[in-house]
């Protein structure tokens, strides 16, 4: 069931600062007319028109708010049988992803509370390792004993290296008691074999015989498909281990293997011609099942005839992304809970979430491109059409047709159809068809996610947002520093190269079906790609000032100042509420604050010099792999959040643009104080606040400046900076 979750005092509130906003823009243009153009007033009317603009987009995604309340145990007891449930796992680079870390997911995954004689779990490996293949293999064996200890003790997390890295429940019986201490000694053992496996390379597997010859000679960038199925259930027996497949595509190096995207597909072929289940739950590597029914709690809003009757059907169920690592106050920034608890269901009260590549179940149907109008017709499609869409493999059209018409398939072996997934799993196979365009995941971005969500709405569907308790998967967060600034920057990137290409929500305006308010919630997550540009300037406006001995902002004696002042509290008071609303401190709010500019400036303004590249045709956008990092025992104690919680450094681009901030900052104090200006002071206490505002925002990136190590700024982001900031103190001069 949904509840309408109504705030009404957060919208009055939202008001108020809207009002405040359209306020500061009538005062810019009243001092147009009395004073004339002025090139500073210009562009700090430009910002907060941006500013006003995008705060109007914010309140719309968070106007109308609905979370969902799902109740498994009710499903079960309306419906005879549960649909099959095909669960796709994905890898890229087993030295960045650790292959711990991935059968920690799959085991996750193998033990989930649905039946497994309709579960079936597909790895995809784009690094084509044999350290991966062997590691799946080994993790099966300890696979077949977890399973059933899981489910026999109902057990709540079921990855093997959280659930061991607590003690022992002293009031559990004996018998309890020593299957745990089993179960723990043989996922240590199965963690040593992996461990010694990735030190000795090719030595580890020559158990593996008739298996590993297929690795011979591989590359990463070029090898051949490489399908196999490491178990099947053959017995079908729903309390057993559900099917699991390896796959490996084929890649060559003057093919286009469109990075995660393109490997989704090829999961998408294989499972269709081996189970062709009719929902599939996709999983990063590293984001393990926390909560053994989530299925279950999805299938509660999929199979829900009130759903069919009132919007149709859900295309797809988006869960949250959350972290099992998350430090206390949330220092690095990167946790997103506010986003996911508050602006997700913001957006479900829409027309639905965003799509963010990990913990989703879609509809089969709806990847293969059916829209709301076309569900479940039986008329006759047509063959010639069908060969153009989905590729030359005769078994996989037939399969994607029984799908389309919503038809069952009969249980069949999985290995006699290695033949057909492999000719579905080539490089070329998607060549003049309409993979990565009209269906499967879409192509033409690195965050081929958001792009997929958004012709799924596209096309008139909705999509629900599940916020269940305990959470539904839980996966790993990246510490502060390059890698999540990286990841950002890849983000941004994506978001950019969609917002300027045919497929942005503003170009399909007039040909799409998207609501208008889901088209502001999609501009608004576009829009992102570009603050840096308006945050940036409107941050060097008070330094300008300060150095130019110049205001922008109203003096103290003026009776004005309490617009900016006010839209300045209230602004943080109303965000601090959403921090207090997810059960988050004061602490935890500041670290967002913070974070929030750093990651903006830091990343967006990289992505846009990445897309001006690739515009003129000097480089190819890149998806960089987030590097994951686990513990891999059960035994390992974690570092102090103290040392964890410190921002590192090192000498990429992506920290020039935050470090010449703050050093213009400060170059302006130093400036402004020592009253190296000859006239009669004109900057008011409102510049100099602002940038003593921005200095503490930016108080790690100041404390690089003096430390040393991975915690220091390298000499070379500092010689850049200072380069830059003196340039800006020129130009401030000479104005």
């Amino acid at each position: 069931m949904a509840e309408s979750n109504g705030l009404p005092l957060y919208q009055k509130v939202d008001v108020v600062i809207f009002f405040l906003h359209v306020s500061l823009l009538c005062y810019r243009l009243l001092l147009f007319r009395r004073h004339g153009f002025s090139s500073l007033f210009a562009i700090a009317f430009l910002c907060e028109l941006w500013f006003t603009f995008y705060w109007a987009l914010i309140t719309n995604l968070n106007w109308s708010p609905i979370h969902y309340i799902t109740y498994p145990q009710r499903l079960l007891q309306r419906v005879s049988e549960v649909p099959p449930v095909d669960v796709f796992v994905t890898t890229a680079d087993p030295e960045l992803e650790p292959p711990i870390i991935l059968i920690n997911t799959v085991l996750s995954v193998l033990a989930v509370e649905y039946p497994a004689n309709k579960l079936a779990c597909y790895v995809s490996d784009d690094g084509c390792s044999s350290l991966t293949f062997y590691s799946l293999c080994e993790a099966l064996k300890f696979a077949q004993i977890w399973v059933p200890f899981c489910k026999k003790y109902k057990v709540q997390i079921r990855a093997p290296f959280r659930y061991f890295s607590g003690d022992l429940d002293s009031h559990g019986s004996t018998e309890f008691q020593y299957e745990w201490r089993r179960m723990k000694d043989e996922y240590e053992e199965l963690r040593r074999r992996i461990e010694v496996a990735a030190a000795a390379k090719n030595s580890a597997f020559s158990n593996l015989i008739g298996e590993f010859p297929d690795f011979a000679n591989s590359k990463p960038n070029n090898h051949p498909p490489i399908v196999k199925v490491i178990w099947e259930n053959k017995e079908g027996l729903w309390d057993g281990v559900p099917h699991l497949v390896y796959v490996s595509r084929e890649k060559k190096p003057q093919i286009p293997h469109h990075y995660k995207a393109g490997a989704m597909n090829v999961l998408t072929r294989v499972s269709g011609l081996m189970t062709n289940a009719p929902y599939m739950l996709n999983l990063d590597c590293d984001m393990f099942v926390n909560n053994p029914e989530v299925i279950l709690q999805a299938m509660c809003l999929l199979l829900d005839p009130k759903i069919d009757k009132i919007d149709k059907e859900f295309a797809f169920v988006q869960f949250p992304q959350c972290f099992y690592n998350g430090l206390k106050d949330d220092p690095a920034g990167n946790q997103a809970i506010v986003v996911m608890q508050l602006a997700f269901r913001g957006m479900a009260g829409v027309q639905g979430s965003f799509y963010i590549g990990t913990g989703c179940i879609h509809r089969r149907k709806v990847m293969y491109g059916q829209s709301p109008d076309e569900a479940n017709i039986n008329e006759k499609y047509d063959e010639v059409e069908l060969y153009k869409t989905f590729g030359n493999s005769k078994e996989f059209v037939t399969s994607a047709t029984r799908t389309l018409r919503s038809f069952a398939d009969d249980p069949n072996c999985l290995s006699n159809s290695i033949e057909a997934t492999n000719e579905v799993a080539t490089a070329d196979y998607e060549h003049n068809s309409c993979w990565g365009f009209k269906v499967g995941w879409q192509y033409g971005s690195v965050v081929e996610d958001m792009l997929t969500g958004m012709g799924i709405h596209k096309k008139g569907w909705k999509s629900a947002y599940i916020t269940p308790n305990p959470p539904a998967f839980l996966g790993c967060a990246p510490m502060g520093g390059p890698v999540p600034l990286g990841h950002m920057k890849r983000v941004m990137t994506g978001l950019l190269e969609t917002l300027i290409s045919r497929e942005s929500p503003i170009v399909t305006a007039l040909c799409d079906k998207l609501q208008f308010r889901q088209r502001l919630i999609y501009l608004w997550g576009y829009l992102v790609s570009i603050r840096a540009i308006p945050d940036i300037c409107y941050a060097t406006l008070p330094a300008f000032c300060l150095i130019s001995n110049s205001h922008f902002l109203p003096k103290v004696q003026e009776p004005v100042l309490f617009i900016p002042l006010l839209l300045f509290v209230i602004n943080n008071l109303r965000q601090l509420l959403d921090f207090f609303e997810t059960g988050q401190s004061v602490r935890a709010w500041w670290n967002g604050q913070t974070m929030e500019r750093i990651l903006v400036m830091s990343s967006s303004l990289p992505g846009m010099v990445t897309v001006i590249l690739k515009i003129l045709g000097l480089s190819e956008t890149v998806f960089e792999i987030t590097k994951k990092e686990s513990s891999s025992s059960s035994d390992d104690k974690e570092s102090t959040d103290r040392d964890l919680g410190r921002f590192t450094f090192d000498e990429s681009p992506i920290f020039v643009p935050v470090t010449t901030i703050l050093m213009i900052q400060l170059a302006a104090l130093l400036i402004s104080f020592l009253g190296t200006q000859t006239s009669v002071q004109e900057f008011g206490v409102a510049e100099v606040m602002s940038c003593v505002w921005l200095i503490l925002c930016f108080w790690s990136f100041l404390k690089g400046m003096f430390a040393k190590g991975s915690y220091g700024l390298p000499w070379p982001t500092l010689l850049k900076s200072s380069a830059l900031t003196f340039l800006f103190v020129y130009f401030c001069q000479v104005k």
